[in-house]
């Protein structure tokens, strides 16, 4: 877009929303009001164009709705004592490669953990919140804009179907700790990681110094070996059809199971959750 179109847009704009009588900026006219109203005309200009934009994507959003979106990205965070993980969804993976789909996995991570920390300021102990597409969707994220309405922008903007698919956050106790694991890491992206895999670790115990291996560790297991439930210390192992996470076979010791691998680091595993990009939307469709 020229300068010459984008100022002439700003310009008619601005004497439509301000009020002002000034029709054609030019010659003496235009130099005598330049510094009163450029202001006035690039901000009113930039709402609009925001406008156009948020229009044209709810517009393309609704035209490719229904188009099967199981790429994306896994968005993991983890703060003080709390964290979240997201799963954002479209089409292709050359689209999950882009910038703009990367910062919207981001503001989507940061949405769904500030919206869990405003609900759960008064509650103590572990809080986990596991949020659906729809209310996933629905939190507000600025000036009355929805994470749909973010989403449908990313649509206008990149051409494909996308989807908020799922969130978990979780806040623990002082005495808890957070352990994670992203596969797959997006290079570039330090705040918020992001892949294809990812899993956070709530666990006791632990030397200090080690806590942050040990929570990668777990997370690396999880990922791997996908079990489906936690177990108990004393289980015995099924071999390699085992699904409960304490029994199995630990991924980065394989002379020893993980609560063998617990034991010896005076730690335990209290819960676990496990993304896997696209399996939500695999099994909608199965």
């Amino acid at each position: 877009m020229s300068f010459s179109f984008l100022f002439r847009t700003v310009a008619r704009h601005a004497v439509k929303v301000s009020g002002h009588k000034v029709v054609v900026f030019l010659g003496s006219e235009f130099v005598f009001y330049r510094h009163e109203l450029l202001p006035l005309m690039f901000l009113t200009a930039e709402s609009w164009l925001n406008e156009q934009a948020q229009k044209e994507g709810w517009s393309k959003a609704n035209k490719l709705e229904g188009r099967k979106a199981k790429e994306g990205l896994m968005g993991l965070f983890v703060g003080d004592q709390a964290a979240v993980m997201v799963e954002v969804n479209c089409e292709t993976d050359f689209v999950a490669r882009n910038e703009k789909f990367q910062q919207l996995v981001k503001d989507v991570a940061l949405a769904a953990l500030a919206h869990h920390q405003n609900k759960t300021e008064s509650k103590a102990g572990y809080v986990k919140s596991v949020l659906q597409s729809e209310e996933l969707g629905r939190i507000s994220v600025s000036e009355g804009a929805s994470l749909t309405d973010n989403v449908a922008l990313a649509i206008g903007r990149l051409g494909e179907n996308m989807s908020v698919n799922r969130a978990v956050t979780i806040s623990v106790p002082a005495e808890w700790h957070i352990g994670s694991y992203v596969h797959g890491n997006v290079s570039g992206q330090t705040q918020v990681s992001m892949g294809r895999y990812g899993a956070l670790i709530i666990f006791q115990g632990g030397n200090e110094a080690e806590r942050e291996t040990l929570g990668r560790k777990l997370g690396q297991h999880v990922v791997g070996e996908a079990p489906l439930s936690m177990g108990n210390m004393d289980d015995l192992p099924c071999g390699e059809a085992e699904t409960r996470l304490l029994p199995q076979t630990f991924l980065g010791d394989p002379s020893r199971t993980v609560a063998q691998f617990l034991r010896g680091q005076q730690a335990r595993v209290l819960d676990f959750v496990r993304f896997q990009c696209g399996e939500a939307a695999s099994e909608k469709t199965e």
